[in-house]
């Protein structure tokens, strides 16, 4: 084992780390690309000084460990682009409040309408084509209506 690690190169240590970035793109979860990037500092390293393999290893180990707070304060950091959109991934709660005119009218509680590219399930009280309805609560792809 220990002939194995002092046979360990400057190649290996890069080889190794686009290895691991490569899984990553297989099985994506930010856990490997973290890796890779420990290998592949170590590899980078390797080629300016002459480093023997219990300091190569022992780098990767700490390069790996540090890779967790640098990961965590990356992912705190892009968490606050989704408070920008809040409404991201949520289409029709965004819609509430907004006033549409109905395509098709509601009759027994049901009609639809077009709101940009997409037809709308309505619910609400009874009213002709064409009339202006404010949309009042969201619930999955049905709304609920009232007239405006």
């Amino acid at each position: 084992m220990a002939e194995m690690f002092s046979m360990l190169g400057t190649w290996n240590w890069l080889v190794l780390g686009l290895l691991l970035m490569g899984l990553e793109l297989l099985a994506p979860g930010v856990f490997l690309f973290w890796l890779g990037l420990a290998a592949l500092l170590v590899g980078l390293l390797s080629f300016a000084l002459s480093l023997s393999w219990q300091l190569q290893i022992l780098m990767f180990a700490l390069f790996a460990v540090a890779a967790v707070p640098l990961w965590r304060r990356v992912a705190r950091r892009n968490s606050g682009a989704s408070q920008s959109n809040p409404f991201l991934n949520k289409r029709s709660d965004a819609l509430v409040g907004r006033v549409f005119t109905l395509e098709k009218p509601i009759v027994d509680g049901a009609g639809t309408v077009r709101i940009d590219d997409t037809i709308w399930r309505v619910a609400g009280p009874d009213a002709p084509a064409g009339s202006r309805v404010r949309i009042v609560r969201a619930d999955g792809a049905s709304l609920t209506v009232a007239a405006d």
